[in-house]
């Protein structure tokens, strides 16, 4: 599977870590950035990442700031992007299960990097559950023209 991902200066020690290891488990990262800890503004790299998943051009994208809220809000703005925010593995297996969300946002001030790739590795590997939750996805995404 290729993944993107991005952040800000703010996750961007996590989004390092979290490359190397989607790396180690086979898949391919393209990496959007930010590459320094300069002061940078999240909407720049989160937007890159999720114009990437939205085209097709990767399958799925992991965006990380300080606490994952901004970069999520940004990756929600772009049609066809379901990100969703988590910071446990119960939200991660969920929002796959039930949402077929397509990226990811953690925060690197939130959550260690241990808990990090475990909701990662977890978020990858969950398949949709399916059927009985199209209806909802579909109507939440009837959302995006309004």
């Amino acid at each position: 599977m290729k993944i993107a991902v991005a952040c800000d200066h703010g996750g961007l020690e996590l989004k390092n870590a979290i490359s190397k290891f989607i790396t180690d488990l086979g898949h391919e990262v393209e990496d959007f950035g930010t590459y320094t800890n300069d002061s940078v503004d999240y909407p720049d790299y989160a937007s890159k990442a999720a114009l990437a998943v939205a085209s097709g051009q990767v399958e799925r994208g992991i965006v990380v700031c300080g606490t994952g809220i901004g970069v999520s809000i940004v990756a929600n703005k772009i049609k066809g992007i379901r990100c969703a925010l988590a910071h446990d593995t119960f939200s991660a297996r969920a929002t796959r299960e039930h949402n077929d969300t397509n990226m990811l946002a953690l925060g690197q001030r939130v959550i260690g990097e241990g808990l990090a790739l475990d909701i990662v590795k977890l978020w990858l590997e969950t398949e949709f559950a399916g059927e009985r939750h199209m209806q909802r996805i579909e109507k939440m995404m009837s959302y995006e023209g309004e």
